[in-house]
């Protein structure tokens, strides 16, 4: 009960948005129809409670007041005020409330669903300690109680109890030190939740820009006649491919998700990933590759291993601080005992001449919140994630160290036979697409969408557009597309809002959801035909995923 969510939203259907989305973190949602209603909810128990500002109006509020009143001295209930839409200076009346709230933080609607998850995570997070903090308070007044009662007879039993007491003060102490640690690593698992939350919508709103940029270079090259404005777009275009490589390690460093394992060539990946890493290393230290083969196929998420290897790589460096040698090699080998399947496996191996690892923590270096590096350094998921990374996708990460003379990381994964570049699914698509379908454009980046735009119409489709969700579902009844595009991120309906409308229009319509994060759940839709084109994409890849989208 003390975990649920409240919910004051009286009016429109504020409550039941609200409450749709937190569903999907699992959160457990009561609504409120009045601030009576939920003062008494309060007193049940809840770890937040989200309230319009318009809820709190004309002086309804002064039972929930009351009650904030009587909290006890360990108890400072969060709220999230989800703030009057266009409100200029708020009245002397409404500022008052927000300081009789107390705790409070206020978001301006519209605001986007993952705002208001993180919003109510974090309330979440800080009621959470406070009930921490509670518990230990009664702990504190139970050992105080106890002291009393011992006082009364102290004389008779001093000194049966003086041993007893020392080794409990012992235990106390080592308690409080063991709080700290786990605190301080706490406090730095919190941090580098908001960097990656930071870094990811960063590196989404750059995704728009960078593929504006890639699709007008490659438009300007196909229909320039001039060689040297040709070599120009290729430059250009070479350059965004370079800004969307590093938007995509920055959106993997970000993301939370199941993995998406899918067939990948571990050579063509390490070779793509040779630049960011000789980067991240830096000019002190010396890498080099070795493969077995020019090519060696397993099933795996690419990014999430992307990030292990970065990891690894980041790991060697912070061990040779005065320089030193890296070597990622790449090798084929059996199943070396039965912890793992039996089969081929593809070993990634990455070895550094670092300061090694002593005997006595090396067991331990794959347990999450591990680490060795002080505090502020290190957060202790690097190896921990490695370790995760390889287990979902069938294999296995071991490590081999010693104190002096260097580490060596393996990465286990399942070995499979060569995939071609293109599926036969994907030939036929392409070999039956028609030009004279019809596409709708819903996206809200004027630049984004005129892009979009232009560029299906180079490709010989009939193209109209709008500017926001609504836009698009009254151009929907009225051009009758055969595949819908949308954008994910849209103010007011964001993209999956937009295709649960449509679908009530149009069941079987093919709609493609163009998203600049790095991961994005359409599960949830149990709709058909819904494809995902992850931005920034080039000219070839918006042919093919529209070519697939109409034959699905």
């Amino acid at each position: 009960m003390e975990q649920r969510v409240l919910i004051l939203a009286p009016f429109g259907r504020d409550a039941d948005v609200i409450a749709a989305v937190l569903h999907n973190d699992a959160r457990a949602c009561v609504s409120c129809d009045t601030a009576d209603t939920l003062t008494t909810e309060l007193d049940v128990g809840a770890g937040t409670a989200l309230l319009t500002e318009e809820a709190l109006a004309n002086g309804h509020a002064a039972g929930l007041f009351a009650w904030l009143e009587r909290q006890p001295a360990w108890s400072d209930f969060p709220f999230i005020l989800l703030a009057a839409r266009s409100i200029g200076r708020r009245s002397a009346r409404g500022l008052e409330a927000l300081e009789r709230l107390g705790n409070v933080v206020v978001l301006e609607r519209p605001l986007n669903s993952e705002t208001l998850r993180r919003a109510v995570a974090s309330s979440l997070r800080a009621r959470g300690r406070q009930y921490e903090s509670r518990r230990l308070l009664a702990e504190r007044i139970d050992a105080q109680d106890a002291l009393e009662q011992l006082n009364d007879s102290l004389e008779s039993r001093i000194a049966e109890r003086t041993h007893e007491l020392a080794s409990a003060n012992d235990r106390l102490m080592a308690e409080i030190h063991e709080r700290a640690k786990v605190q301080a690593v706490l406090v730095q698992s919190q941090k580098m939740e908001a960097l990656g939350q930071l870094t990811g919508g960063i590196a989404h709103d750059f995704n728009n820009l960078l593929n504006v940029i890639m699709v007008n270079a490659e438009l300007i090259a196909r229909v320039s006649n001039d060689e040297r404005l040709r070599g120009m777009a290729a430059t250009v275009k070479r350059a965004t491919e370079r800004g969307a490589k590093l938007t995509g390690q920055l959106l993997t460093f970000s993301r939370n998700s199941n993995p998406n394992l899918q067939a990948l060539d571990v050579v063509a990946l390490l070779q793509g990933m040779r630049d960011i890493i000789a980067v991240s290393l830096g000019s002190g230290i010396r890498y080099d590759n070795a493969f077995e083969r020019n090519e060696m196929w397993t099933h795996a998420d690419a990014n999430q291993l992307e990030l292990a290897v970065l990891n690894l790589a980041i790991n060697a460096r912070d061990a040779m601080p005065a320089g030193g040698h890296l070597d990622i090699r790449v090798t084929t080998h059996d199943a070396p005992d039965e912890t793992l399947k039996a089969g081929r496996y593809v070993v990634i191996e990455v070895a550094d001449t670092g300061s090694g690892i002593p005997a006595a923590v090396v067991s331990r270096v794959f347990d999450p919140f591990f680490t060795t590096k002080p505090v502020g350094k290190g957060t202790g998921l690097g190896l921990s994630q490695v370790y995760g990374i390889a287990r979902q996708a069938g294999g296995a990460a071991r490590i081999f160290s010693e104190e002096g003379a260097g580490t060596t990381v393996q990465i286990w994964l399942p070995r499979r036979e060569r995939v071609a570049a293109r599926n036969e699914a994907e030939a036929n698509a392409e070999a039956n697409a028609a030009s004279d379908k019809r596409v709708l454009v819903v996206e809200d980046d004027g630049e984004v969408r005129a892009m979009l735009v232009e560029s299906l119409r180079m490709l010989g489709y009939t193209v109209t557009e709008a500017a926001d969700g609504r836009a698009g579902l009254d151009r929907l009844e009225e051009d009758h597309p055969d595949l819908l595009m949308v954008d994910f991120a849209m103010p007011g309906m964001n993209g999956i809002d937009v295709i649960a409308e449509a679908r009530k229009l149009r069941a079987d319509l093919p709609v493609i959801l163009a998203t600049g994060y790095a991961d994005v759940d359409i599960s949830g839709l149990a709709v058909q035909h819904c494809t995902i084109l992850h931005k920034p994409f080039q000219l070839d890849d918006l042919a093919r995923t529209v070519r697939l989208g109409l034959a699905a």
